[in-house]
Protein backbone atom coordinates (compact mmCIF):
# COMPACT_ATOMS: atom_id res chain seq x y z
CA UNK A 1 0.00 0.00 0.00
CA UNK A 2 2.90 2.23 1.26
CA UNK A 3 5.42 1.33 -0.98
CA UNK A 4 6.99 3.49 -3.15
CA UNK A 5 8.06 0.95 -5.62
CA UNK A 6 7.31 -2.30 -4.48
CA UNK A 7 9.36 -5.34 -4.18
CA UNK A 8 10.67 -5.17 -7.70
CA UNK A 9 12.70 -2.18 -6.38
CA UNK A 10 15.14 -3.92 -4.68
CA UNK A 11 16.50 -5.90 -7.76
CA UNK A 12 18.11 -8.88 -8.17
CA UNK A 13 21.20 -8.22 -6.05
CA UNK A 14 18.62 -6.41 -3.55
CA UNK A 15 19.63 -3.22 -3.55
CA UNK A 16 17.03 -0.55 -3.23
CA UNK A 17 17.84 2.37 -5.44
CA UNK A 18 18.27 6.43 -4.24
CA UNK A 19 16.13 7.33 -0.84
CA UNK A 20 14.10 9.75 -0.88
CA UNK A 21 14.88 13.34 1.19
CA UNK A 22 13.46 12.83 4.72
CA UNK A 23 11.56 15.64 6.80
CA UNK A 24 13.48 16.55 10.04
CA UNK A 25 10.79 14.89 12.15
CA UNK A 26 11.02 11.70 10.58
CA UNK A 27 13.16 9.07 11.50
CA UNK A 28 17.43 9.29 10.72
CA UNK A 29 18.35 6.14 9.28
CA UNK A 30 22.39 6.82 10.66
CA UNK A 31 20.73 7.75 14.27
CA UNK A 32 19.32 4.37 14.31
CA UNK A 33 21.48 1.45 13.14
CA UNK A 34 22.83 0.15 16.85
CA UNK A 35 19.30 1.37 18.39
CA UNK A 36 18.31 -2.19 19.98
CA UNK A 37 19.65 -4.66 22.76
CA UNK A 38 21.66 -7.55 22.04
CA UNK A 39 19.49 -10.57 20.85
CA UNK A 40 20.11 -14.12 22.36
CA UNK A 41 23.02 -15.54 21.04
CA UNK A 42 21.79 -16.95 17.27
CA UNK A 43 24.55 -18.36 14.73
CA UNK A 44 21.96 -18.21 12.10
CA UNK A 45 22.45 -14.44 11.83
CA UNK A 46 26.16 -14.51 11.56
CA UNK A 47 26.86 -15.32 7.60
CA UNK A 48 30.93 -15.82 9.10
CA UNK A 49 30.70 -18.96 11.71
CA UNK A 50 32.97 -18.47 14.77
CA UNK A 51 35.16 -20.74 16.53
CA UNK A 52 33.91 -22.81 18.83
CA UNK A 53 37.03 -21.92 21.50
CA UNK A 54 36.52 -18.66 21.34
CA UNK A 55 35.93 -16.93 24.53
CA UNK A 56 31.87 -15.91 25.49
CA UNK A 57 32.28 -12.05 25.13
CA UNK A 58 34.76 -12.21 21.93
CA UNK A 59 31.54 -14.39 20.33
CA UNK A 60 28.99 -11.64 21.83
CA UNK A 61 30.85 -9.05 20.23
CA UNK A 62 31.00 -10.46 16.73
CA UNK A 63 27.15 -11.41 17.14
CA UNK A 64 26.23 -7.89 17.56
CA UNK A 65 28.06 -6.35 15.09
CA UNK A 66 26.44 -9.00 12.51
CA UNK A 67 23.26 -8.39 14.32
CA UNK A 68 23.71 -4.18 13.64
CA UNK A 69 24.72 -5.22 10.06
CA UNK A 70 21.80 -6.84 9.29
CA UNK A 71 19.16 -4.69 10.71
CA UNK A 72 21.36 -1.30 9.27
CA UNK A 73 20.55 -3.00 5.77
CA UNK A 74 16.98 -3.81 6.28
CA UNK A 75 16.17 -0.54 7.85
CA UNK A 76 18.20 1.30 4.66
CA UNK A 77 15.89 -0.77 2.62
CA UNK A 78 12.43 -0.18 4.15
CA UNK A 79 13.46 3.71 4.29
CA UNK A 80 14.08 3.07 0.55
CA UNK A 81 10.50 1.45 -0.02
CA UNK A 82 8.25 3.17 2.47
CA UNK A 83 6.65 6.65 2.25
CA UNK A 84 7.08 8.02 5.14
CA UNK A 85 4.33 10.82 4.94
CA UNK A 86 1.55 7.67 3.99
CA UNK A 87 2.76 6.14 7.26
CA UNK A 88 2.04 9.13 9.81
CA UNK A 89 -1.19 9.05 8.86
CA UNK A 90 -2.40 5.62 10.30
CA UNK A 91 -2.59 4.90 13.66
CA UNK A 92 0.30 2.45 15.04
CA UNK A 93 -1.43 -1.01 15.22
CA UNK A 94 -1.61 -0.49 11.42
CA UNK A 95 1.59 1.21 10.83
CA UNK A 96 2.95 -1.82 12.50
CA UNK A 97 1.69 -4.11 10.40
CA UNK A 98 2.44 -2.06 7.18
CA UNK A 99 5.98 -2.01 7.73
CA UNK A 100 6.03 -6.02 9.33
CA UNK A 101 4.51 -6.46 5.62
CA UNK A 102 7.54 -4.59 3.91
CA UNK A 103 10.49 -6.32 6.40
CA UNK A 104 8.98 -9.35 5.45
CA UNK A 105 9.39 -9.14 2.02
CA UNK A 106 12.79 -7.68 2.63
CA UNK A 107 14.27 -10.29 4.47
CA UNK A 108 12.63 -12.79 1.78
CA UNK A 109 14.51 -11.25 -1.37
CA UNK A 110 17.67 -10.37 0.63
CA UNK A 111 18.00 -13.77 1.37
CA UNK A 112 18.82 -13.49 5.10
CA UNK A 113 19.25 -16.13 7.46
CA UNK A 114 16.96 -15.99 10.32
CA UNK A 115 14.47 -18.03 12.37
CA UNK A 116 10.90 -16.63 13.13
CA UNK A 117 12.12 -15.61 16.83
CA UNK A 118 15.18 -13.25 15.26
CA UNK A 119 12.72 -12.51 12.80
CA UNK A 120 9.85 -10.91 15.26
CA UNK A 121 13.05 -9.24 17.44
CA UNK A 122 13.91 -7.56 14.50
CA UNK A 123 10.30 -6.51 13.34
CA UNK A 124 10.37 -4.85 16.70
CA UNK A 125 13.25 -3.27 17.31
CA UNK A 126 12.59 -1.27 13.91
CA UNK A 127 9.61 -0.77 14.50
CA UNK A 128 10.71 0.88 17.78
CA UNK A 129 12.76 3.14 15.91
CA UNK A 130 10.68 4.53 12.99
CA UNK A 131 7.46 4.80 15.45
CA UNK A 132 8.78 4.83 18.89
CA UNK A 133 11.63 5.55 21.17
CA UNK A 134 14.29 3.46 19.78
CA UNK A 135 15.85 1.58 22.40
CA UNK A 136 13.89 3.29 25.56
CA UNK A 137 10.77 1.38 23.94
CA UNK A 138 11.86 -1.99 26.24
CA UNK A 139 12.58 0.22 28.92
CA UNK A 140 9.50 1.97 28.67
CA UNK A 141 7.02 -1.09 28.06
CA UNK A 142 8.43 -2.65 31.80
CA UNK A 143 5.93 -1.65 34.80
CA UNK A 144 8.40 -2.79 37.26
CA UNK A 145 10.85 0.00 36.38
CA UNK A 146 10.56 2.88 38.78
CA UNK A 147 13.58 5.37 36.85
CA UNK A 148 15.47 4.87 33.83
CA UNK A 149 18.67 7.22 33.76
CA UNK A 150 20.85 7.27 30.16
CA UNK A 151 24.35 8.87 31.08
CA UNK A 152 25.42 9.29 26.94
CA UNK A 153 25.21 6.64 24.34
CA UNK A 154 27.11 3.77 26.03
CA UNK A 155 25.18 3.48 29.55
CA UNK A 156 21.90 3.13 30.69
CA UNK A 157 20.81 2.23 34.33
CA UNK A 158 17.37 1.43 35.67
CA UNK A 159 15.38 1.77 39.00
CA UNK A 160 13.76 -1.76 40.12
CA UNK A 161 12.49 -2.16 43.43
CA UNK A 162 14.21 0.83 44.94
CA UNK A 163 17.65 -0.47 43.72
CA UNK A 164 19.38 0.97 40.66
CA UNK A 165 21.67 -1.25 38.07
CA UNK A 166 22.81 -0.96 34.87
CA UNK A 167 20.85 -2.12 32.21
CA UNK A 168 21.89 -3.65 28.45
CA UNK A 169 20.39 -1.23 26.58
CA UNK A 170 22.69 1.24 24.65
CA UNK A 171 22.51 3.96 21.68
CA UNK A 172 24.47 3.77 18.37
CA UNK A 173 26.11 7.27 19.17
CA UNK A 174 25.47 10.74 20.79
CA UNK A 175 23.19 11.50 17.80
CA UNK A 176 20.86 8.98 17.99
CA UNK A 177 20.64 9.49 21.51
CA UNK A 178 20.05 13.81 21.14
CA UNK A 179 17.53 12.97 18.13
CA UNK A 180 14.94 10.94 20.31
CA UNK A 181 15.35 13.60 22.92
CA UNK A 182 14.22 15.84 20.60
CA UNK A 183 11.57 13.64 19.27
CA UNK A 184 10.57 13.29 23.22
CA UNK A 185 10.27 16.91 23.87
CA UNK A 186 8.81 18.23 20.40
CA UNK A 187 5.82 15.99 21.77
CA UNK A 188 5.48 18.48 23.96
CA UNK A 189 6.05 21.94 22.01
CA UNK A 190 9.65 22.02 24.00
CA UNK A 191 13.24 21.86 22.38
CA UNK A 192 16.40 20.78 23.47
CA UNK A 193 19.48 21.91 21.79
CA UNK A 194 23.31 23.23 21.96
CA UNK A 195 21.33 26.90 22.46
CA UNK A 196 18.61 25.36 24.54
CA UNK A 197 20.46 22.43 26.62
CA UNK A 198 18.42 21.76 29.49
CA UNK A 199 14.52 20.98 28.94
CA UNK A 200 11.39 19.67 30.83
CA UNK A 201 8.70 17.32 29.13
CA UNK A 202 6.52 14.21 29.62
CA UNK A 203 5.48 11.33 27.97
CA UNK A 204 1.96 10.67 26.81
CA UNK A 205 1.43 8.64 29.65
CA UNK A 206 2.84 11.15 32.11
CA UNK A 207 6.48 10.42 32.87
CA UNK A 208 8.42 12.80 33.31
CA UNK A 209 11.49 13.49 30.87
CA UNK A 210 14.54 16.02 32.18
CA UNK A 211 17.03 16.40 28.83
CA UNK A 212 20.52 17.80 29.52
CA UNK A 213 22.57 18.50 26.69
CA UNK A 214 25.65 18.83 24.85
CA UNK A 215 27.91 21.49 25.75
CA UNK A 216 26.54 20.93 29.70
CA UNK A 217 26.66 17.19 29.76
CA UNK A 218 30.55 16.90 28.98
CA UNK A 219 29.92 13.18 28.05
CA UNK A 220 26.98 13.05 25.91
CA UNK A 221 23.28 13.93 26.34
CA UNK A 222 21.84 12.93 29.82
CA UNK A 223 18.08 11.52 29.42
CA UNK A 224 16.25 10.81 32.95
CA UNK A 225 12.72 9.29 33.07
CA UNK A 226 10.46 9.21 36.22
CA UNK A 227 7.94 6.41 34.98
CA UNK A 228 4.43 6.83 35.16
CA UNK A 229 2.80 3.77 36.45
CA UNK A 230 -0.12 2.72 34.42
CA UNK A 231 -2.35 1.63 37.57
CA UNK A 232 -2.04 4.01 39.96
CA UNK A 233 -1.12 3.40 43.49
CA UNK A 234 -4.03 3.79 46.52
CA UNK A 235 -3.63 4.19 50.31
CA UNK A 236 -4.55 0.51 50.39
CA UNK A 237 -1.46 -0.22 48.26
CA UNK A 238 0.73 1.70 49.86
CA UNK A 239 -0.13 -0.03 53.63
CA UNK A 240 0.28 -3.52 51.87
CA UNK A 241 4.17 -1.87 50.61
CA UNK A 242 4.48 -1.47 54.48
CA UNK A 243 5.03 2.47 53.53
CA UNK A 244 2.26 3.18 55.70
CA UNK A 245 -0.21 1.52 58.60
CA UNK A 246 -3.66 0.89 57.79
CA UNK A 247 -4.13 3.29 61.15
CA UNK A 248 -2.09 6.01 59.45
CA UNK A 249 -3.61 5.68 55.93
CA UNK A 250 -6.73 6.22 57.36
CA UNK A 251 -5.62 9.19 59.18
CA UNK A 252 -4.46 10.76 55.82
CA UNK A 253 -7.86 10.14 54.41
CA UNK A 254 -9.41 12.34 56.97
CA UNK A 255 -6.24 15.13 56.56
CA UNK A 256 -7.76 15.00 52.92
CA UNK A 257 -11.04 14.75 53.44
CA UNK A 258 -11.11 17.83 56.02
CA UNK A 259 -9.18 20.09 53.33
CA UNK A 260 -6.27 20.32 55.73
CA UNK A 261 -3.61 22.24 53.95
CA UNK A 262 -0.84 19.78 53.27
CA UNK A 263 2.84 19.82 51.83
CA UNK A 264 4.44 16.72 50.97
CA UNK A 265 8.13 16.91 52.40
CA UNK A 266 10.83 14.31 50.96
CA UNK A 267 14.03 13.95 48.96
CA UNK A 268 14.48 12.97 45.26
CA UNK A 269 12.72 9.54 44.39
CA UNK A 270 11.10 8.98 47.78
CA UNK A 271 7.09 9.11 46.77
CA UNK A 272 6.35 12.17 46.97
CA UNK A 273 4.09 12.44 44.10
CA UNK A 274 2.68 9.29 44.57
CA UNK A 275 1.46 9.96 47.57
CA UNK A 276 0.11 13.80 46.65
CA UNK A 277 -1.94 11.31 44.03
CA UNK A 278 -3.27 9.34 46.63
CA UNK A 279 -4.81 11.74 48.57
CA UNK A 280 -6.28 13.62 45.77
CA UNK A 281 -8.28 11.02 45.14
CA UNK A 282 -10.43 12.31 49.10
CA UNK A 283 -11.16 15.56 47.37
CA UNK A 284 -14.96 15.68 46.71
CA UNK A 285 -16.26 15.49 43.33
CA UNK A 286 -17.98 18.87 43.03
CA UNK A 287 -14.61 20.75 43.98
CA UNK A 288 -12.89 23.00 41.25
CA UNK A 289 -9.52 21.94 41.77
CA UNK A 290 -6.48 23.51 39.50
CA UNK A 291 -3.12 21.96 39.42
CA UNK A 292 0.34 24.18 38.32
CA UNK A 293 2.98 21.79 36.99
CA UNK A 294 6.29 22.20 35.51
CA UNK A 295 5.62 19.20 33.80
CA UNK A 296 1.91 18.00 34.35
CA UNK A 297 2.19 14.40 35.47
CA UNK A 298 -0.54 14.59 38.01
CA UNK A 299 -3.94 12.58 37.19
CA UNK A 300 -7.02 13.35 39.14
CA UNK A 301 -10.03 11.63 39.07
CA UNK A 302 -12.37 14.19 40.19
CA UNK A 303 -15.04 16.01 37.14
CA UNK A 304 -13.85 19.37 37.74
CA UNK A 305 -9.99 19.61 37.33
CA UNK A 306 -7.81 22.72 35.15
CA UNK A 307 -4.54 21.66 34.71
CA UNK A 308 -1.94 24.21 34.25
CA UNK A 309 1.36 23.33 33.02
CA UNK A 310 4.39 26.05 33.31
CA UNK A 311 6.50 27.23 29.58
CA UNK A 312 9.98 28.20 28.96
CA UNK A 313 11.10 30.58 26.65
CA UNK A 314 11.10 30.64 22.81
CA UNK A 315 14.03 30.51 20.88
CA UNK A 316 13.96 34.68 21.30
CA UNK A 317 14.22 34.43 24.77
CA UNK A 318 10.88 35.92 25.44
CA UNK A 319 6.86 33.75 26.39
CA UNK A 320 8.41 32.51 29.29
CA UNK A 321 5.38 31.58 32.06
CA UNK A 322 6.26 30.76 35.71
CA UNK A 323 5.09 28.80 38.21
CA UNK A 324 4.50 32.15 40.15
CA UNK A 325 2.49 33.52 37.30
CA UNK A 326 0.46 30.46 37.21
CA UNK A 327 -0.37 30.39 40.88
CA UNK A 328 -0.98 33.95 40.61
CA UNK A 329 -3.69 33.30 37.96
CA UNK A 330 -5.00 30.66 39.48
CA UNK A 331 -6.49 32.70 42.53
CA UNK A 332 -8.84 34.24 39.44
CA UNK A 333 -10.15 31.44 38.41
CA UNK A 334 -12.60 30.46 41.24
CA UNK A 335 -10.42 27.39 42.53
CA UNK A 336 -11.48 25.65 45.80
CA UNK A 337 -8.37 23.67 45.68
CA UNK A 338 -4.95 25.02 44.01
CA UNK A 339 -2.10 21.90 44.22
CA UNK A 340 1.14 23.13 43.10
CA UNK A 341 3.30 19.71 41.69
CA UNK A 342 6.22 20.74 43.54
CA UNK A 343 7.78 23.90 44.92
CA UNK A 344 11.40 25.10 44.06
CA UNK A 345 11.36 29.29 44.56
CA UNK A 346 9.49 32.20 45.66
CA UNK A 347 6.37 30.62 44.27
CA UNK A 348 5.75 29.19 47.90
CA UNK A 349 5.00 32.94 49.32
CA UNK A 350 1.82 32.40 46.40
CA UNK A 351 0.58 29.13 47.48
CA UNK A 352 1.19 29.97 51.34
CA UNK A 353 -1.01 33.23 50.21
CA UNK A 354 -3.27 31.12 48.91
CA UNK A 355 -3.73 28.35 51.33
CA UNK A 356 -4.30 31.66 54.04
CA UNK A 357 -7.38 33.17 52.02
CA UNK A 358 -9.76 30.92 52.06
CA UNK A 359 -8.53 27.77 49.54
CA UNK A 360 -8.28 25.49 52.49
CA UNK A 361 -7.26 22.03 50.83
CA UNK A 362 -4.46 23.21 48.80
CA UNK A 363 -1.23 20.67 48.57
CA UNK A 364 2.24 20.72 46.89
CA UNK A 365 5.71 19.15 47.61
CA UNK A 366 8.82 20.67 48.33
CA UNK A 367 12.60 19.23 48.49
CA UNK A 368 13.75 18.75 52.16
CA UNK A 369 14.58 15.90 54.48
CA UNK A 370 12.77 16.31 57.52
CA UNK A 371 9.23 18.36 58.72
CA UNK A 372 11.32 20.91 59.90
CA UNK A 373 13.85 21.05 57.36
CA UNK A 374 11.05 21.50 55.31
CA UNK A 375 9.51 24.82 57.29
CA UNK A 376 13.17 26.00 57.43
CA UNK A 377 13.46 25.68 53.12
CA UNK A 378 9.93 27.67 52.63
CA UNK A 379 11.19 30.37 54.65
CA UNK A 380 14.65 30.26 52.54
CA UNK A 381 12.97 29.97 49.59
CA UNK A 382 10.83 33.51 50.26
CA UNK A 383 13.85 35.31 51.44
CA UNK A 384 15.96 34.14 48.11
CA UNK A 385 12.49 35.58 46.33
CA UNK A 386 13.18 38.75 46.92
CA UNK A 387 10.77 39.43 50.48
CA UNK A 388 12.12 41.99 52.31
CA UNK A 389 9.52 40.73 55.82
CA UNK A 390 11.26 40.27 58.40
CA UNK A 391 11.51 36.14 59.70
CA UNK A 392 8.92 36.54 62.26
CA UNK A 393 6.69 37.55 59.48
CA UNK A 394 7.35 35.03 57.11
CA UNK A 395 7.02 32.00 59.95
CA UNK A 396 3.88 33.55 61.24
CA UNK A 397 2.61 33.56 57.75
CA UNK A 398 3.83 29.48 57.20
CA UNK A 399 2.36 29.00 60.42
CA UNK A 400 -1.13 30.43 59.29
CA UNK A 401 -1.17 28.30 56.20
CA UNK A 402 0.46 24.88 56.49
CA UNK A 403 -1.64 22.38 58.74
CA UNK A 404 0.15 19.51 57.97
CA UNK A 405 3.51 18.12 56.83
CA UNK A 406 3.36 14.70 55.67
CA UNK A 407 7.16 13.18 55.05
CA UNK A 408 8.37 10.62 52.60
CA UNK A 409 11.37 9.36 52.72
CA UNK A 410 13.77 6.51 50.48
CA UNK A 411 15.51 4.30 52.82
CA UNK A 412 18.73 2.98 52.13
CA UNK A 413 17.60 -0.81 51.60
CA UNK A 414 15.44 1.11 48.80
CA UNK A 415 11.96 1.14 50.34
CA UNK A 416 9.88 4.10 50.69
CA UNK A 417 7.86 4.80 54.17
CA UNK A 418 5.80 8.12 55.10
CA UNK A 419 8.12 8.39 58.36
CA UNK A 420 6.42 11.52 59.76
CA UNK A 421 3.07 12.73 59.79
CA UNK A 422 3.70 16.21 61.13
CA UNK A 423 0.78 18.97 62.50
CA UNK A 424 1.97 22.60 62.40
CA UNK A 425 0.74 24.01 65.83
CA UNK A 426 1.37 27.92 65.50
CA UNK A 427 3.96 29.88 67.14
CA UNK A 428 5.49 30.61 70.39
CA UNK A 429 8.03 33.50 70.00
CA UNK A 430 9.56 33.24 66.83
CA UNK A 431 9.34 29.53 66.52
CA UNK A 432 7.12 27.77 64.66
CA UNK A 433 5.63 24.77 67.08
CA UNK A 434 4.91 21.66 65.21
CA UNK A 435 3.71 17.67 66.71
CA UNK A 436 4.46 14.41 65.44
CA UNK A 437 1.01 12.54 64.89
CA UNK A 438 2.85 9.74 63.41
CA UNK A 439 6.33 8.45 63.02
CA UNK A 440 8.40 5.83 61.21
CA UNK A 441 11.13 4.37 63.91
CA UNK A 442 13.64 2.27 62.33
CA UNK A 443 14.98 -0.92 64.51
CA UNK A 444 17.38 -2.13 62.89
CA UNK A 445 17.94 -4.83 59.37
CA UNK A 446 17.74 -8.30 58.71
CA UNK A 447 20.21 -10.74 57.59
CA UNK A 448 19.10 -10.17 53.61
CA UNK A 449 20.07 -6.02 54.44
CA UNK A 450 16.25 -4.75 54.77
CA UNK A 451 15.10 -2.25 57.21
CA UNK A 452 13.48 -3.06 59.88
CA UNK A 453 10.78 -0.36 61.27
CA UNK A 454 7.65 0.55 62.62
CA UNK A 455 5.28 3.30 62.76
CA UNK A 456 4.52 4.76 65.82
CA UNK A 457 1.87 7.15 67.58
CA UNK A 458 2.94 9.83 69.48
CA UNK A 459 -0.26 9.85 71.61
CA UNK A 460 -1.62 13.10 70.66
CA UNK A 461 -4.77 12.79 71.71
CA UNK A 462 -6.67 15.39 70.03
CA UNK A 463 -4.86 17.04 67.37
CA UNK A 464 -4.92 20.68 66.55
CA UNK A 465 -7.20 20.44 63.57
CA UNK A 466 -9.76 18.62 65.54
CA UNK A 467 -12.66 21.20 65.10
CA UNK A 468 -12.05 21.16 61.61
CA UNK A 469 -12.66 17.42 61.61
CA UNK A 470 -15.67 17.91 63.63
CA UNK A 471 -16.94 20.65 60.93
CA UNK A 472 -16.80 17.95 58.56
CA UNK A 473 -18.38 15.29 60.85
CA UNK A 474 -15.22 13.27 60.84
CA UNK A 475 -14.24 14.01 64.38
CA UNK A 476 -15.31 10.57 65.33
CA UNK A 477 -13.25 8.45 63.14
CA UNK A 478 -10.12 10.95 63.71
CA UNK A 479 -10.49 9.92 67.27
CA UNK A 480 -11.39 6.10 66.83
CA UNK A 481 -8.02 6.17 64.64
CA UNK A 482 -6.10 8.01 66.67
CA UNK A 483 -6.85 5.18 69.53
CA UNK A 484 -6.29 2.80 67.16
CA UNK A 485 -2.50 4.12 66.51
CA UNK A 486 -2.04 4.63 69.96
CA UNK A 487 -3.00 0.95 71.21
CA UNK A 488 -0.86 -0.65 68.10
Amino acid sequence: MFGKRGNEGFGKGGTPGSAPALPVAAVQPPAMERAVPVLAETPSMSPRPQPAAAPQARRRQARTEDYYDTKSQVFSALIDTIDLSQLAKLDTESAREEIRDIVNDIITIKNFAMSISEQEELLDDICNDVLGYGPLEPLLARDDIADIMVNGAGQTFIEVAGKVQESEIRFRDNAQLLSICQRIVGQVGRRVDESSPICDARLPDGSRVNVIAPPLAIDGTALTIRKFKKDKLTLEQLVRYGSVTAEGAVLLQIIGRVRCNIVISGGTGSGKTTLLNCLTRYIDADERVITCEDTAELQLQQPHVVRLETRPPNIEGEGEVTMRELIKNCLRMRPERIIVGEVRGAEVFDLLQAMNTGHDGSMGTIHANTPRECLSRMESMIALGGYTLPAKTVREIIAGSVDVIIQASRLRDGSRRITHITEVVGMEGDVIITQDLMRYEIDGEDAGGRIIGRHVSTGIGRPHFWDRARYFNEDKRLAATLDAMEKN
